[in-house]
């Protein structure tokens, strides 16, 4: 098997299982209890707080851990919102973000906020200009990814940061859930009050995440019950699941150190190979992030390729795996201005760590053979 939907999910690493069983056996009372069984489970999740803190270089008071990205997204920017309406009712984001904060923002426009969606540049990127242009009195938040799930294009974020910075007024949020491992981002004195990551996209499992909140920072929060993680998200924490995210946590960044050029070279095989097949458009502008490859084959259903290669066992996506199911073209893709054809017939492929230059060469190799194979049927 073949699997290049890293952008999708990953594939846990075995450490992070084994801490999670580890854990669901041996300290499961409840972190908020009293007794001797509780206070171990505490004292461990403050461990996980801690480690989570010193990974990241920010305070321990900072880590809030979530359910993933959509829940993250979600608490940054209607917790925001709600919590500094007072202030303004502005918000800018961009036309290219993932449906976690998209339609966070869409909600909000119903409760009579006023958002601002940038456009980007034929290679899919934010102009600084466009966000000094959009920026008001009354804007309280701007939200911006790090790295875009469909194209791999990495969004001036350093720059972002720097121009909010003394603006004490406006938030700034980054939902780095596609950059975190792979593209360094330093979170402290950068201008950055909220981030976003989440534990599937980094070989951790599915429904663990974490977000940071800079000190000072107020949120209104969406949980209201036990009082939790500094009353910002109630409800008993998922300790197992904590523990398994602060080991993918160290993992991936100890790869991100020690192995960050494997993913590049895997980049610049593929797309060698890949501008070999006349048929293919290459959508991913180079030296963007090292992951993802967006192509197109005009005249080539996305989805009719994407099952060819599955009777392969080779395994790439559409856009993202929240969207991937709709017939309708990338959002992404027709934002950045590609044409109808590349916008309806797009394909992401998505590398992680794990994978091997020979697993390169037999995707190129077999997706010719697809390709060819599908030519003849049409025609």
């Amino acid at each position: 098997m073949i699997y290049f939907d890293n952008s999708a999910t990953t594939k846990p690493y075995k450490e992070v299982l084994d801490s999670f069983n580890q854990v669901s056996k041996q300290f499961y009372g409840n972190p908020s209890s009293i007794h001797r069984f509780g206070i171990e489970a505490g004292t461990l999740l403050r461990k996980a707080q801690i480690q989570a803190a010193s990974i990241l270089s920010v305070d321990q008071s900072e880590i809030i851990f979530t359910s993933g990205g959509t829940e993250g997204n979600n608490t940054a920017i209607k917790g925001i919102a709600l919590a500094h309406q007072n202030h303004g009712k502005h918000i800018i984001t961009t036309q290219i973000e993932h449906p976690s904060v998209m339609e966070a923002c869409e909600s909000l426009e119903t409760l009579g906020f006023k958002v601002t969606y940038l456009p980007v540049n034929s290679e899919g990127i934010l102009e600084i200009d466009d966000v000094k242009a959009a920026l008001t009195k009354e804007t309280i938040l701007i939200s911006v990814m790090h790295v875009n799930n469909e194209l791999g294009t990495v969004q001036p974020i350093k720059a972002i940061g720097q121009l909010v910075k003394d603006i004490p007024t406006t938030y700034f949020h980054v939902d780095d859930v596609q950059g975190f491992g792979k593209i360094p981002l330093h979170l402290a004195n950068s201008g950055i009050d909220l981030w976003t990551i989440s534990g599937h996209k980094f070989h951790g499992l599915k429904g663990t995440g974490l977000l940071y909140v800079k000190k000072g920072t107020h949120l209104f929060p969406l949980l209201h019950g036990g009082h939790q993680q500094m009353n910002y998200r109630s409800g008993t924490e998922n300790l197992a699941g904590i523990v398994s995210l602060v080991k993918a946590m160290r993992l991936i960044k100890e790869k991100e150190e020690t192995d960050h050029t494997h993913i590049y070279k895997l980049n610049k095989q593929l797309r060698d190979e890949l501008e070999m097949i006349p048929s293919i458009k290459i959508n991913t502008v180079e030296n963007q992030a090292p992951h993802i490859l967006n192509i197109s084959i005009p005249g080539y259903k996305p989805e009719v390729v994407i099952h060819a290669l599955g009777e392969r066992d080779i395994f790439i996506s559409t856009k993202s795996a929240c969207s991937s199911k709709k017939p309708d073209e990338s959002a992404i893709l027709k934002a950045a201005g590609f044409s109808h054809n590349r916008t309806t017939s797009a394909l992401r492929i998505s590398l992680s760590y794990q994978n091997t230059k020979e697993e390169v060469e037999l995707f190129s190799r077999s997706l010719r053979k697809v390709l060819q194979q599908l030519s003849k049927v049409m025609g």
